[in-house]
Parts: structure tokens; C-alpha cells; sequence
């Protein structure tokens, strides 16, 4: 495929690799060698940026051997060999070499890019404790700033003030530091990164000890989230000195907190670490996150740098693959593990928003229109938890089921025997009578025997449900909980005002439809509800998610109208918690759905919907999506009542994460859709 959509490069990914070739200690001809045969395969894959370990050109551990003329002669004519070679191999090369500067020995990281040495960058934080003893070798190059130095017969940018920012690749600004740099409590990186870095890399030696591979993985990942970056790590592996300590040959590439690749440790051949870094990901994060900013501010003085312009040339007329897993659902985790804890979290949110707020109002009673479907399902479970927190008998929470024209016998049945499995107050009021006599006030041709089931038909009875509910909760001095999700509230699924759009709170209004599922499955192996009201909740699960507004043979399809809600789930993510545009959104949705077979998916889903999305069917619900989201449905958002905001994806509500007029105009995102093949 040809086509620039299909380029990672197009939607702002830039692929990386981190190396730890076998070197041999003291032979800076092999070691280049080794460097340029790595470096010529990260070309192979397609990578724009490899880096090396700390010292690679020498090796690490030789100690007094730094300072011998005839090795550091070696290192600079293997420099030489590595410039040439560079002018055959497209990625920018980092790698470690000891360098000579005006009397001093630095340990250096030196950036090669297709001939040109671009920047020398010295380490600045020379550890001398325990094993380390580099202070008797090297001079710090913390306060050199603004010179140049000489290096494989060129003159290149010297200092720790340098950052690499490619002209034709908006956004990549690339940092370098080395090793003990990021072990200290303000790594130089922190304030390149404030000065724009966003690729910040480390050449490491870093022997390995029991317990150390743990540690390093857990501060690269949290430095990287810190400063809103990608962090790439490599450290010396097979081949250094074994004198008295052993290498691992680590190789980390993390973004924002995600380890995104890592190369197996101790492995008697090369490695070559692999991953496709999101640029506009961080860019975003970055600019949605005002503080990120402000701290720049206040660390102004420490963030001038000299800017080294530089042409990345990325490919961007052919698919080059994907190394980077997008999960089908971006609201819920594939590992089993982390997806009990998430359900452990969101349902405590919704339970204790709404026990607060029972408690702030001194309202001890909860009216909740049951239909037996997941969101009132996960709304009653919410409800009955946080009676049973305050102290307050379940009979305080009121449970209504409100049949009308389409209501299933099953749905139905399911809302009974969930209502008596818990234990609440439950009550049925068949609102069909109300319906008509609506539907004939206002002269409606359904009123008359004909098949008219339009919005207004439908409207009609959603209005109903939620008048009748509102009265109910006067009538017993309750509060109405919502139960629409944050789901159908992004592609305006409910009915505004006197509809199920309103409530007193809404407890799921931050939760996806994608979720919710997960939230029930969760709930039906917790003990405190019970082998009956979990026989049901299984059953809830099974039934195919409706309205049920509409009469006929044909049952009624949310889907069908709106889109799958697993597509739909990914587009609002992508959307609210980035503002990627469409194209990028498609493209990323492309690589996670296009094969059923391909990564992992969540616990708990069966093998029928385990099912693939073409990118002709991503691009036509996206359309649908950005059209419903963008220009049709913020009025209803805008007026949205109270509820507690459950997960990173964010909230909708106007008072929270998403602030939009409603009446803006969706061109711009529909146009996006046009660089879609």
C-alpha cells in the first residue's frame, strides 16, 4: 500500500531503535564495526533514530586505559570509519565515545547523521561511588556550554546546551544525556524537555546487580511520564569487561510512562530494540497540560539551548508496518489483571460520588428507572452500594421498571429478578397509556393506527419514563439517578430536558458503554451481590443492547443508528483525551481492529464478537461519529447533570474535561476524513 495514510510518518510516529551491540574491550576498529552493522539494520527496519550504550566506540570498563594515546587515537579514527559509513545509513546514530577537549577527557555522546557529526553532548554527573570511578578519568561537561569541538575531521556543536530539532518532522527535538545523568534528582533531561525535547535519549553502561533491571525500567517509565516524553535506554551488554562486574546489555524505549519495547537482557547476541514513538501524542499532552508550561517558565534560566537543525527525510509514501500495539479498546484494558483493578476503581468512584452526594442532601432515597438493560443495571448496583455504605436499608433505593409499546417480555423479566435479587423497593408502572394519550394531544399519525415511529414516537416515551421518575422522587423525597453513559452522551443518544438526559446525578456518566460490560462482569463475581442477582447480570450481558422504542418483528438495534460502540468507544477517546484529527484516529483504529486474530483482547469477551473492521466501515462510522459529536449533540452535554468522572479518558462534562459551544460546525473534522483512502 502506497498511499501516504498507510505511512506511519503521516500521523506523527517516528520509529526508533535502541542497540546494545557485543563490543570487545579496548578495540574501537571491531566495536565501530559491530556499531555500523547495527545501525545498518535499524535501516533495514525502517527506523529513523538508533541509539548506543555509553563508551561504545571503547568499551566501558577499562579504566586507566582511557587515557592512553594509542586507544584514544582508535576511538577517533573508528569515529571516522563510523562518519563514512553513516553516509549509506538513513537513521541518526548515537554513540559513546571518550573524547579530548581543550586538556580534558570527556565521556561523550556523539550524534552522526548520514556524514555529519551534528553535536558532541558531554555527561555532566560523574559518579564516584561504590564501583564508579569515573571522576579519576573524565571531567564533567556541566558547565560547558556554546563551543565546538573536533571529531572525525569535522568541527561539531560541544556541550551539555545542545538539542537535535529536525526541519521537516514537526515536533521531534532530541536531547542527550548519559547514564548517571537521569539517576540524579533534576536529570539534565528534565530541563531539555522543558525547552522543548521530546525524544530524550540515554547511552548507558549500568553493570547489572540483583534487582537493578527493575529499578531502571520503573525510573526511565516514570521520567518519561514526568516530562511528557519518549525516553530510549541502552546500556552495555555482551563483551564488556567481566573484570569485577557483569553487564545486562539493557535496552528500554518508553513514552509517557508506557514501556513501548525492550530487547532480552544478558543475550550473547546483538540487540536491537524496536518501537514507533507517537510525536503528536506528546505534543498534544504537552499543550493540553498548562503546567507543563508554567514550569518551564519558572526554570527559564536553565533552559537555553543551542537548537541543532537537522533533515529526519522520513519515508511517508508507503506502509512501513506498525511497532506499537493499540488496544481495540483504549477505555479497557486487555490484561486481566489490570482490568480487575480498574473495575475495582471505577465502581468505587460511581458508588462514593453518589454516596457523597447522598450525604451532602440528606436525601436517603434513590428512584431508578430499571429496564434491564446494562446501563440501569450498573446504575441499581451503584445505587444499592452506596446504601449499603451510608448504613441504609436497600429498600430505600426505588427500582421502577416502565414498560411501553417495544418493551421486550425479557428485558423485562431481567429487570424484575435483578431488583428482587438485591433487595430494593420494586415497582412496575406501565407507561403505554400515558404514551397515547401524548402521541393523540399532539396529533401524531401513530395516535391513529399508523406505522409513524420517528423521533417524535420515540421521544415521546423516553419523556414519559423520565417525568414519571422525577415525580416519583417528589412523591418520595428521592433523587433521580441517571443512568445514560458517557457513550450516548458523545453521540447524543438520549432525549435533552424532560428525557433520560436529565437526572438529579447521573453515576454513569463517565463510564463508556465498553466499560460498562466490563463493570457488570466484575460485579457478577463480587460475593456481596450474590449467586442470584450474578445469574442475572449474566443474562443482562447476553442481550443485545436496544432502546426498545420501536414495535415490529425486527428487534431494534442501537447499532444500527449510531455504530458500534466498540468504534465509537475509540473514536471519543482519541478525540477528547489527544483531539487527534480524524485521519489519525482512522489510522490508529485501522491498526488495532483491522485483524480479528492480531494482539490481545479483554477478558470475558466471546468468540463471536472477537470480529475485524475493514477501514472502509472505521472511516464511515467515524464519519458518523465526528458529525453526531462535533455539530449535533452539544446542547444536550451542556446541560448535563452532575457525576463523578471515572477515568483518564476523561468526562464530558461542561463544567469538567470538555467545554464546547453548541453550536459549532463540524467542516473541519469532516474534511480530515477526506485524507482517508
Amino acid at each position: 500500500m502506497t498511499h501516504p495514510f498507510y505511512c506511519l510518518h503521516t500521523h506523527g510516529f517516528i520509529r526508533v531503535a535502541v542497540a546494545t551491540p557485543n563490543v570487545r574491550v579496548a578495540d574501537p576498529a571491531f566495536n565501530a564495526a559491530r556499531t555500523i552493522e547495527l545501525a545498518r539494520e535499524a535501516d533495514h527496519h525502517g527506523a529513523s533514530l538508533v541509539l548506543f550504550p555509553e563508551l561504545g566506540m571503547s568499551s566501558y570498563a577499562i579504566d586507566d586505559l582511557l587515557q592512553q594515546e594509542a586507544l584514544l587515537e582508535a576511538v577517533d579514527a573508528a569515529l571516522v570509519e563510523l562518519v563514512e559509513a553513516s553516509c549509506g545509513i538513513h537513521p541518526l546514530i548515537v554513540v559513546g565515545a571518550p573524547l579530548r577537549h581543550r586538556g580534558r577527557l570527556y565521556n561523550c555522546a556523539v550524534a552522526i547523521l548520514r556524514g555529519r557529526v551534528l553535536a558532541v553532548t558531554p555527561k555532566v554527573y560523574l559518579p564516584n561511588y561504590r564501583e564508579f570511578y569515573e571522576q579519576r578519568h573524565f571531567a564533567s561537561g556541566a558547565f560547558i556550554t556554546g563551543e565546538d569541538i573536533a571529531v572525525a575531521g569535522q568541527c561539531a556543536p560541544f556541550g551539555s546546551d545542545t538539542l537535535l530539532e529536525a526541519t521537516d518532522f514537526p515536533g521531534l527535538v532530541i536531547h542527550t544525556e548519559i547514564c548517571e545523568d537521569v539517576w540524579v534528582p533534576i536529570p539534565p533531561s528534565a530541563r531539555a524537555a522543558l525547552a522543548g525535547a521530546t525524544v530524550l535519549l540515554n547511552l548507558s553502561a549500568s553493570n547489572a546487580i540483583v534487582g537493578k533491571s527493575d529499578y531502571r525500567e520503573t525510573l526511565c517509565a516514570a521520567h518519561s511520564a514526568r516530562c511528557l516524553a519518549a525516553y530510549l535506554y541502552s546500556a552495555a551488554g555482551q563483551g564488556e569487561s567481566t573484570t569485577d562486574l557483569a553487564w545486562d546489555g539493557e535496552a528500554l524505549i518508553c513514552e509517557k510512562g508506557d514501556v513501548l519495547a525492550k530487547a532480552p537482557r544478558f543475550s550473547d547476541e546483538p540487540q536491537l530494540a524496536l518501537a514507533d514513538v507517537d510525536i503528536g501524542r506528546l505534543l498534544a499532552e504537552r499543550m493540553r497540560q498548562g503546567t507543563f508550561g508554567a514550569c518551564a517558565d519558572v526554570e527559564q534560566g536553565a533552559t537555553h539551548y543551542r537548537r541543532i537543525a537537522f533533515e529526519l527525510a522520513p519515508t511517508c509514501d508507503r506502509d512501513l508496518g506498525f511497532l506499537r500495539e493499540v488496544g481495540r479498546f483504549p477505555f479497557v484494558p486487555a490484561d486481566e489483571t489490570r482490568l480487575a483493578e480498574l473495575c475495582f476503581e471505577a465502581f468505587n468512584i460511581q458508588s462514593h460520588g453518589l454516596e457523597q452526594r447522598l450525604r451532602a442532601t440528606k436525601i436517603k432515597k434513590a428512584v431508578i428507572g430499571v429496564s434491564g438493560g446494562l446501563d440501569s443495571t450498573q446504575a441499581l448496583l451503584v445505587a444499592v452500594t452506596a446504601m449499603d455504605a451510608l448504613g441504609l436499608p436497600r429498600e430505600n433505593v426505588l427500582g421502577f421498571t416502565l414498560p411501553a409499546f417495544a418493551t421486550s417480555e425479557s428485558t423485562k423479566a431481567n429487570a424484575w429478578r435483578l431488583m428482587r435479587a438485591l433487595g430494593v423497593t420494586a415497582q412496575e408502572i406501565d407507561v403505554t397509556a400515558a404514551c397515547k394519550q401524548m402521541l393523540a394531544d399532539i396529533d401524531h399519525p401513530a395516535a391513529r393506527g399508523e406505522a409513524v415511529y420517528d423521533t417524535t414516537y420515540e421521544n415521546v416515551q423516553a419523556g414519559a419514563r423520565t417525568s414519571l421518575l422525577f415525580r416519583l422522587a417528589n412523591r418520595h423525597g428521592a433523587l433521580v439517578i441517571g443512568t445514560g453513559d458517557l457513550s450516548e452522551l458523545a453521540l447524543g443518544w438520549s432525549t435533552y430536558g424532560v428525557g433520560d438526559q436529565m437526572s438529579h446525578y447521573n453515576v454513569n456518566a463517565s463510564v463508556p458503554k465498553t466499560l460498562i460490560q466490563h463493570l457488570i462482569r466484575w460485579c457478577a463475581r463480587d460475593a456481596r451481590f450474590g449467586a442470584e442477582t450474578a445469574a442475572v447480570l449474566e443474562d443482562v450481558l447476553a442481550t443485545e443492547i436496544s432502546p426498545e422504542l420501536v414495535p415490529g418483528e425486527a428487534r431494534q438495534r442501537t447499532e444500527d443508528t449510531v455504530g458500534p460502540y466498540a468504534l465509537q468507544d475509540f473514536n471519543l477517546y482519541y478525540t477528547t483525551r489527544y483531539g487527534f484529527a480524524p485521519a489519525k484516529i482512522a489510522f490508529l483504529a485501522w491498526r488495532a481492529w483491522r485483524h480479528a486474530s492480531a494482539g490481545s483482547w479483554p477478558a470475558g469477551i466471546v468468540q463471536e464478537d472477537k470480529i475485524a473492521y475493514d477501514l472502509s466501515t472505521i472511516k464511515h462510522w467515524l464519519g458518523v461519529f465526528v458529525k453526531r459529536f462535533f455539530e449535533g449533540s452539544q446542547f444536550k452535554r451542556s446541560a448535563s447533570p452532575n457525576g463523578p468522572k471515572v477515568s483518564s479518558g476523561g468526562s464530558l462534562s461542561p463544567r469538567g474535561d470538555w467545554r464546547a459551544p453548541s453550536d459549532s460546525v463540524a467542516d473541519a473534522w469532516l474534511s480530515s476524513l477526506d485524507d482517508i483512502p
